[in-house]
């Protein structure tokens, strides 16, 4: 279907391999279209056991979805973003309810939506140079891909803080964040494709993972905790800005430089995750969210600032978080009627994304 991606069954294993690595495989279109369409092709085939997905490069499983050409749909007021992530949330959905192993190499950078093809899968791997994150409120767009499930799901309020600040987490904190299962080196990594296809999921993996990183996010959770319970952002950061702690004040900087709206919906989003009943409810949410940035003004302006014109120097509208309403923000959760996304969960248990 596309160049793309790569796939392939073979050795009791599909296959999946995005094939895009000067963008660090960033995901397109007909990308997520061929992976639906390989994993519902495999669903119930019993030649296949399990899915191992991996990317193309030594830079990165998937830098995200290619902001480039959603900044011309929204110049354009077109639909191609809209029908994109309908069809990339359905695709996510599809993952986390996959009925076999799902495997992922999470090597590299991991961004946006590059977390929803991988974090919600059943066997997520990490390597020492893993980077993973969801960076939206640098560009005044929100979390979406499931991600506010996940970031809500964290130990404490770690996820609001990687949310608010666009932090990266590493292997360790991906693993002590619900991102990812097992720490691998990359190292070994061919070796452990190989043994997939001669060994089951588990003793394959099993031969390879090595003991887990300490999480940096941990070990500052006391003071991540304290401040980020806030109701607000702006009460999030008053409280950083008086801690003694010298990365509360950093992490203070770093959020009000990103879009305010965007990080007041942002939090609202994760507030909302927390209370959901499944993530097919997160996921229609984050769409009613997704298109509302996608008329937004700072969405335009946060990609012009760091990708198109890359001078890094985004006018927010509005510019600080008190010219931020209640009812702005109420606005990107309207709901959007027959453009509803409509996921709905295959029975009424309460389940989070694996």
């Amino acid at each position: 279907m596309t160049d793309d991606v790569l796939i392939d069954k073979r050795d009791g294993l599909g296959l999946i391999r995005l094939n895009r690595p000067k963008a660090i495989n960033a995901l397109n279109h007909p990308m997520a279209l061929a992976m639906t369409a390989a994993l519902r092709d495999w669903h119930d085939d019993d030649e296949v056991r399990a899915v191992v997905v991996t990317g193309e490069g030594d830079r990165g499983l998937c830098a995200g979805g290619d902001i480039v050409s959603i900044y011309h749909d929204a110049q354009d007021n077109g639909s191609g973003s809209a029908d994109f992530w309908r069809d990339e949330y359905i695709l996510d959905a599809l993952i986390a309810r996959y009925p076999k192993p799902y495997v992922v190499v999470m090597d590299g950078i991991v961004m946006g939506g590059g977390v929803g093809i991988s974090a919600h899968g059943s066997d997520r791997i990490v390597t020492e140079r893993s980077k993973i994150g969801m960076p939206e409120v640098g560009i005044g767009f929100v979390p979406d891909v499931g991600g506010t499930l996940l970031l809500a799901q964290a130990p404490g309020e770690l996820g609001t803080h990687v949310a608010l600040t666009t932090a990266r987490m590493n292997a360790g904190d991906a693993i002590a964040c619900g991102f990812a299962d097992h720490y691998v080196p990359v190292a070994d990594v061919p070796a452990l494709l190989e043994a997939l296809a001669e060994q089951s999921v588990e003793q394959a993996i099993g031969k390879f993972a090595v003991a887990l990183p300490e999480s940096e996010l941990v070990a500052q959770q006391s003071w991540i905790d304290e401040c980020y319970s806030a109701d607000t952002v702006e009460e999030i950061v008053a409280r950083l800005q008086a801690h003694a702690e010298p990365k509360a004040a950093e992490a203070a900087a770093q959020i009000l430089a990103k879009s305010p709206a965007a990080v007041k919906v942002a939090l609202r989003s994760l507030r909302n995750a927390r209370d959901a009943a499944s993530l097919e409810e997160v996921l229609n949410e984050e769409y009613r969210v997704s298109l509302a940035c996608l008329k937004s003004h700072d969405l335009v302006e946060g990609i012009r600032a760091q990708v198109i014109d890359k001078d890094r120097n985004p006018q927010w509208s509005p510019a600080n978080l008190e010219e931020v309403s209640d009812s702005h923000v109420e606005a990107y959760f309207a709901d959007l009627g027959e453009l509803e996304l409509g996921l709905a969960a295959p029975d009424s248990t309460v389940e989070g994304t694996r």
